[in-house]
């Protein structure tokens, strides 16, 4: 019975190992991807409202896809001669949902202590851990978020750290081992946190920081140190002289201060992105993204002129003091003052139904007077996460020479209604709610209650 419950994840990580090439890894990157594009058959949808992710609404469109990569998209294109052809009239197709924050894998389920292994809480500074390390690939909810129409994920590691370690970008495939998953050449990350939830888990056992102030304190220790080591290192390449012994936390910060990783910044508070922004500043490194966010909207337009993306809810709200003066419209209003809004789940509920939390944002900010098109809304889970993610010129659009992740959704994938039908990877089928064959559930259910109807 286990064999052949796992005859999907097989097929597919073989078919991709043994039929596709990637780039050779960075010989500098220890624990480099291994994921392969699988080899797909050309495929054609035809008759679908397409939006690509690049503002633009297609109503009759046809998508064509070749070598895993989009081939071409429009109205009118004729199909060429030995396509998969599938007639998606009624239906929509965007690209796939890329979840910009994300713990999957590393807090996984069943939900136990044992499993919770995004926060190593125990110090302010642990910069030197990488979230990939914690990863589950069996992690069942991976394919929950696969029906969803997730098909990349930023896992970040938890914020009750002021540094809390590297950041892994995942192709949301089925895979044994997380390299298989790891999204080939996408930069790392560096997980900060300012607010509460530092200040909480370190001011209750007596240590700094305790308060806000100690927050800051603590971040601009750590680059100062980041600084002095990364002049040390360039000191010695450039004299040929010793260089200082390899410290793993001040090498991941001295990689946030040149830029090679980029920096995601859990803050909710208008006031502190403010300071953040100031210290990025003084210490001249860039701020890629500020996560959560919930008054972003109290300075839109300051964050547009600093090309910082937020990713935030529309109805996640009130769970802490920091959290209470959130709206539903802010990524729309974000949005209007030109800004890179992204609707991110931190939840691996939410996860599920991303495309409905942007429905719900985009619906509150059509009330309020703020009127966003579809096609523009949709960049809000493809294109814009991209962007935070350092992947745009890859994935997040339909546009010709792009990864072929796609979704064909029942419906508006805005509605409460609509369910993604089929979702491709690359040009290859990962899900498919009319195919059991797709639904495989992860081997470490097997023989669990409940999942008799998916072996």
């Amino acid at each position: 019975m286990k064999r052949i419950a796992c005859a999907f994840l097989f097929v597919f990580a073989s078919t991709a190992q043994a039929q596709a090439q990637t780039a050779a890894p960075d010989p500098a990157d220890p624990f480099p991807s291994t994921y392969q594009r699988p080899q797909s058959a050309p495929l054609a949808i035809t008759g679908a409202r397409i939006l690509t992710g690049t503002g633009a609404e297609i109503a009759n469109g046809t998508l064509l896809v070749r070598d895993g990569l989009v081939e071409a998209v429009g109205e009118g294109l004729a199909v060429p001669h030995g396509y998969q052809v599938i007639d998606a009239r009624g239906r929509w197709v965007t690209p796939g949902i890329i979840d910009a924050h994300s713990h999957l894998g590393a807090n996984s389920a069943p939900s136990t202590p044992l499993s919770s292994e995004a926060n190593e809480g125990v110090a302010p500074n642990t910069a030197e851990v990488w979230v990939e390390h914690s990863v589950w690939p069996q992690d069942p909810q991976f394919r929950l978020a696969r029906a969803g129409g997730v098909t990349t994920l930023l896992i970040l590691p938890g914020s009750a750290n002021l540094f809390g370690g590297r950041s892994v970008t995942l192709r949301n495939v089925p895979a044994t081992t997380v390299q298989e998953m790891k999204f080939p050449r996408a930069p790392y990350g560096l997980k900060v946190a300012c607010g509460e939830n530092p200040k909480r888990t370190y001011g209750s056992r007596g240590r700094s920081p305790a308060t806000r102030m100690g927050n800051v304190a603590g971040f601009r220790r750590g680059w100062i140190e980041a600084a002095d080591y990364a002049r040390r290192v360039e000191r010695a390449r450039t004299n040929g002289g010793e260089p200082p012994r390899r410290d793993l936390q001040l090498e991941t910060l001295a990689g946030a201060l040149n830029g090679e990783i980029l920096i995601h910044n859990h803050c909710y508070r208008a006031d502190e992105m403010a300071v953040m922004l100031d210290m990025a500043r003084e210490f001249g490194f860039r701020i890629r993204a500020f996560h959560h966010g919930t008054e972003a909207y109290k300075l839109a337009p300051q964050l547009a002129r600093e090309g910082v993306c937020v990713a935030t809810w529309a109805s996640s709200w009130g769970s802490k003091m920091e959290a209470l003066d959130a709206v539903e419209e802010n990524a729309p209003i974000i949005h209007q003052a030109g800004g890179c809004a992204i609707i991110h789940s931190d939840d691996a509920t939410l996860g599920q139904r991303l495309n409905q939390e942007a429905g719900i944002a985009l619906t509150a900010g059509r009330n309020a007077g703020i009127n966003i098109s579809d096609g523009e809304a949709i960049r809000w889970i493809t294109s814009n996460p991209a962007r935070a993610l350092g992947i745009e010129h890859r994935v997040g659009t339909l546009e010709p020479g792009r990864m072929a992740d796609v979704v064909l959704w029942s419906a508006n994938p805005f509605s409460v209604y609509a369910l993604a039908e089929r979702v491709w990877i690359d040009g290859a089928p990962v899900w498919d709610r009319a195919d059991p064959a797709y639904q495989r559930p992860s081997d470490f259910l097997l023989g669990q209650p409940g999942q008799e109807a998916a072996r």
